[in-house]
């Protein structure tokens, strides 16, 4: 992979980091209380996807200056609440793919450098 192909990798994750970080607080902020497991009324996967979060925003932040560290703070908790969600739901939650993209360019920018 050439450096310019890596820069413009670079350039494309850091873009859309910033998209889901702007779209994604609104929605984040906007459900209630978005501490886990604080209401009752909360099910198991409302407050597994509210402790992911958090780590996803920092990650995405965070992959701005560290590539390595950005991009598994947001590839291993969306993988890990995909897996459980599709084991106890059967479904995955498919919007939480483009972040999952994301973090997976972080990385390959940090490999490929």
């Amino acid at each position: 992979m050439t450096d310019r192909t890596v820069k413009i990798i670079r350039w494309i994750a850091r873009i859309a980091s910033v998209l889901v970080i702007v779209l994604g607080l609104p929605f984040y902020f906007g459900y209630g209380n978005p501490i886990p497991f604080i209401e009752p009324s909360y099910t198991f996967m409302d407050n597994l996807w509210l402790t992911i979060l958090p780590l996803m925003f920092i990650g995405l932040g965070i992959g701005w200056i560290n590539e390595k560290i950005g991009g598994y703070l947001v590839t291993a908790p969306i993988f890990i609440g995909l897996l459980v969600s599709f084991i106890i739901q059967g479904e995955m939650l498919t919007l939480m793919l483009f972040p999952l993209i994301v973090g997976m360019l972080y990385l390959t920018v940090y490999y490929r450098k």
